[in-house]
């Protein structure tokens, strides 16, 4: 891959192209990262907007037609749909465990199966969400456990 970089006082804005053969899964994970590049979410908190690191991110949850975005140690209410915030972060280590959350795959310290063949996925913090059993072979596969 190369990468050419032009200087030019009249553009107003950064932008990126991708010029390549065919639309390969490598060109859209380099798509998304591009996108998402600044690596921030902007969410709310006590009527104050505060962009968030998405390293940070434990997990979003959607709860009456609300998204809070989950971290360390603060709630805020996010302006993007769940289904949204699944699109823009999944190359980004971002997974849909459940109708109502999405879970940053890099904060799962542990995964405990349950009976229902749901997971119990515990995250670095302590804090425990349910993986939907809809959706764990799509984390299997993330993760290179498949059977």
């Amino acid at each position: 891959m190369r990468v050419n970089i032009i200087a030019n006082s009249d553009t107003k804005e950064i932008f990126a192209e991708i010029h390549c053969t065919e639309v390969t899964a490598e060109v859209r994970r380099l798509e998304s990262y591009i996108e998402n590049f600044d690596g921030r979410i902007k969410g709310e908190c006590d009527k104050e907007v505060s962009y968030v690191d998405i390293k940070d991110i434990l997990y979003f949850e959607s709860v009456d037609n609300k998204t809070f975005i989950y971290t360390e140690d603060k709630v805020l209410t996010a302006e993007l749909r769940l289904y949204e915030i699944e699109k823009k972060l999944s190359e980004r280590d971002f997974f849909r465990c459940s109708k109502s959350v999405v879970v940053n795959i890099g904060k799962i310290v542990k995964l405990k199966p349950e009976i229902s063949r749901n997971i119990i996925a515990t995250l670095d913090n302590g804090e425990s969400v349910v993986i939907s059993r809809r959706y764990v072979p799509e984390l299997k596969r993330i993760i290179g456990a498949e059977d």
